[in-house]
């Protein structure tokens, strides 16, 4: 099974390395894939539709076929660190081909893909640009990793 993250623009500095530690050790887990796709160009009043429809093409090209489709987005349902791992391990079980977190741009994600989503996730109660969405996203991956491994890392209610 493979987990893909794809998400618009690219993340630097502080969070860049950040991410970059928690989607390696999530390579410990997972067949892992992350893709960085080009921010379109706002250009003016009215233009966020077209916005989210071209970044939202660009991402949905990273979907590889038979995975399923997880859209990070404010209007989601919010999944605990357990939710998140049973879901990984669910879909291990059923053989899936995997799944792809969709985490979109500063206009948001496009109706195509929120669509297509078998799942739309919030991260939480608050709009969190892309870079931090993708770094919460690697670390609950990661941990979901060590939660279905039986490893210490969660240290949740027991």
């Amino acid at each position: 099974m493979k987990i893909v993250v794809a998400v618009v623009g690219k993340a630097k500095g502080a969070v860049g390395e950040a991410i970059g530690e928690y989607e390696a050790r999530a390579r410990r887990y997972f067949a892992f894939e992350s893709h960085e796709v080009k921010e379109e160009q706002y250009r003016g009043k009215g233009d966020a539709p077209r916005v989210r429809d071209e970044e939202g093409k660009r991402l949905l090209a990273r979907v590889p076929a038979g995975a399923e489709i997880v859209a990070l987005h404010e209007t989601g349902r919010a999944w605990d660190s357990h939710r998140l791992a049973a879901y990984l391990a669910e879909l291990q079980v059923r053989a899936s081909p995997g799944t792809a977190f969709l985490i979109g741009g500063a206009y948001g994600l496009s109706d195509e893909i929120l669509a297509r989503a078998s799942h739309t996730l919030a991260l939480g109660a608050m709009t969190l640009p892309h870079e931090l969405a993708r770094l919460v996203l690697a670390e609950q991956l990661y941990r979901a990793g060590t939660i279905n491994r039986g490893e210490p890392y969660h240290k949740g209610r027991e």
